[in-house]
């Protein structure tokens, strides 16, 4: 007999749903690819209808459904924080009670009402049932995502994020089964928080325009490093750390920087979409080294305080890529592993595992890889469902045999077309890792500026990660580990970079962006760096043998690789999406399973068109 638990994610950002058969992960989804709005915070019940109906089974079928945090403690600090700075914060207290009134803090019976009616909707006419929920809190479901899917059978786990219900930096034990907890760094002293400050003074979006600024650091100088450690926070040896709150209004308000921050640095925050200038560059390389130094100060505190071998990483600070390569370059750790959903969706995974593992004392048994499957763990469509939509819509398309198909796109990759590339199960978490991508050949210098303006319809000093095959990555990064889920990041090896002239090297900032600094400009970083995604044959094979194909063509063994949507939407989920995305910008060519389509040769369509949407779960 099966044994089934769900875990979910909702109600402030990212929600998502994740189901377990037995202890393994067979689904994990984002809400936000059904609901077409990025980081959808809305109950998942799309996210759980594509679980339930993924393994054919309804809610009575479910042992236990883990909420990802505990609500009162959240209301708690919430209140505590206010009373706190009262009179201050007093309109922001007000909208927040509103939200808490009507609907979060009698969350419980909220969710309970939510899954009657979606059982009701799966099995009609029969008595709803009542189903048994656990409340694990935020940061133990963090680490739970963080060690369990990890290959080691011990290790320390250090979380990192904007906040849970107190606790925003945490560290535990993980060991077989079990995580214990060692220590934790409480609201309102928060590394993410102090992150996405920065992130909202310079413009762009907190919870979502963070690795926009990491990607503008490489331009800048840490010029205001030490005013940051010297005003904004104290950092201990030990990596501990606490923050002035006085050039803070996260706590109090709707905006994350006060006055006093914005005195301090002699500008008000930017406004989002207008000119970014050299000091913006140089205040978020100066938050980056600041995190840096955070980072690895923890870990080295916690191989002391610990002897452990290895680390798991898990919170939205994991996701900070090149804080990440620097730890693996320090070598504190034998190994590293970072849960590529680090985010609160891959907190509803961490909560399913605590209520295997923890409430239900399942063992567990770590897998030498990882027990994520490439993170391939979402919506799949066979050839004949995309070719009934392909019929539908009455698009030009051809059927090609496999390795025809990596021939035809390997050539067209080399002619310098943009293709959407649309393969197998959809990745859960940020990453697009080769089955819902847009990719491009790494050795194009117009590559980047193609894909970010006229395709991504982004800003203009944004990196490309290149996906590059296991086996080669030592020859191309300096790299010697595998890094599957684009969550490290490494210098290109010296052999392939082209050194500045004298006239390059005089430039600033954003001015450098159209230097060509090695033989794969595509994916090259201004500092000579990049996302990096090794591509196993044994996690996603057609895409392995793809970038198999362009090397055997080529001698060049990476592509670009960037996530299927443009600006502001979520990565596309059906093929239906995929083709709208397609349609709609300046890519040339989409790749739907062993469908190949031609923009060229599709039907005319006006812009604001909706297509049929054919794929939507009831």
């Amino acid at each position: 007999m099966n044994n089934y638990v769900l875990g979910i994610s909702c109600f402030y950002h990212d929600s998502a749903a994740v189901l377990l058969c037995n202890g393994e992960i067979v689904a994990a989804v984002q809400e936000e690819r059904f609901s077409r709005k990025k980081h959808d915070s809305r109950f998942p019940i799309n996210a759980i209808l594509y679980c339930l109906n993924f393994k054919k089974i309804d809610l009575r079928d479910i042992k236990y459904i883990v909420y990802y945090e505990k609500p009162l403690l959240t209301f708690q600090r919430l209140l505590g924080t206010y009373l706190g700075v009262s009179p201050r914060g007093g309109k922001s207290f007000v909208q927040a009670m509103k939200v808490w009134l009507k609907e979060k803090i009698f969350l419980k019976s909220h969710l309970k009402k939510e899954f009657k009616k979606l059982q009701n909707k799966l099995v009609p006419n029969q008595r709803p049932i009542a189903p048994e929920f656990l409340f694990p809190e935020h940061h133990q479901s963090h680490a739970a995502a963080a060690f369990f899917p990890s290959p080691f059978d011990e290790a320390v786990i250090l979380c990192m994020d904007g906040v849970g219900e107190w606790a925003t930096t945490s560290a535990w034990i993980g060991s077989k089964n079990t995580i214990t907890p060692l220590w934790e760094i409480t609201f309102p002293h928060s590394l993410g928080l102090l992150y996405s400050a920065f992130t909202y003074y310079c413009g762009f979006k907190v919870n979502s325009g963070e690795y926009k600024l990491m990607g503008l650091a490489p331009y800048g100088k840490p010029i205001y490093a030490k005013i940051i450690k010297e005003n904004l926070i104290d950092i201990q040896e030990d990596g501990t750390f606490k923050l002035n709150i006085k050039y803070f209004k996260y706590h109090r308000g709707f905006q994350m920087t006060s006055q006093k921050f914005h005195k301090l640095f002699g500008s008000p925050p930017r406004k989002n979409e207008t000119e970014l200038k050299q000091f913006h560059m140089d205040l978020a390389s100066s938050i980056q080294i600041v995190t840096e130094e955070i980072v690895l100060k923890l870990a080295k505190t916690l191989k002391k305080e610990t002897g452990k071998k290895n680390i798991c990483l898990a919170g939205g600070v994991a996701l900070n890529c090149v804080a990440n390569g620097k730890l693996i370059k320090q070598k504190i750790f034998d190994d590293i592993w970072i849960q590529p959903a680090s985010g609160d969706a891959g907190s509803a995974l961490g909560a399913a595992l605590l209520g295997w593992h923890e409430y239900m004392k399942k063992p567990r048994k770590s897998n030498p890889e990882d027990s994520m499957r490439g993170t391939y763990l979402g919506c799949e469509f066979s050839n004949f469902e995309i070719v009934e939509y392909l019929k539908g819509i009455e698009a030009k398309y051809k059927t090609m045999e496999d390795d025809a198909l990596y021939e035809k796109v390997s050539q067209l990759l080399q002619e310098g077309k943009v293709i959407g590339w649309f393969s197998g199960p959809m990745e859960f978490g940020p990453r697009a890792l080769g089955a819902r991508s847009i990719i491009g050949d790494a050795r194009n210098k117009e590559m980047q500026s193609v894909m970010n303006l006229k395709i991504k319809y982004r800003e203009s000093f944004r990196p490309f990660a290149p996906s590059v095959l296991e086996e080669d990555v030592s020859d191309i990064f300096e790299l010697e580990m595998k890094s599957p889920y684009m969550l490290l990041v490494a210098q290109l090896q010296k052999k392939l970079c082209k050194e500045m002239t004298k006239e390059e090297n005089k430039l600033f900032g954003i001015e450098k962006i159209n230097i060509v600094r090695s033989s794969l400009p595509a994916i090259t970083h201004v500092d000579y760096s990049a996302r990096v995604q090794t591509v196993s044959k044994e996690t996603n094979p057609r895409y392995y043998e793809l970038i198999k194909s362009f090397k055997k063509n080529t001698g060049c063994a990476t592509i670009v690789n960037t996530s299927f949507n443009v600006r502001g939407e979520p990565i596309v989920c059906t093929p239906n999406d995929a083709y709208r995305c397609f349609m709609r910008t300046e890519m040339d060519v989409l790749v739907l399973e062993n469908q190949i389509l031609f923009k060229n040769e599709q039907p005319k369509i006006e812009k604001n068109e909706i297509w049929k949407e054919e794929f939507v779960l009831d």
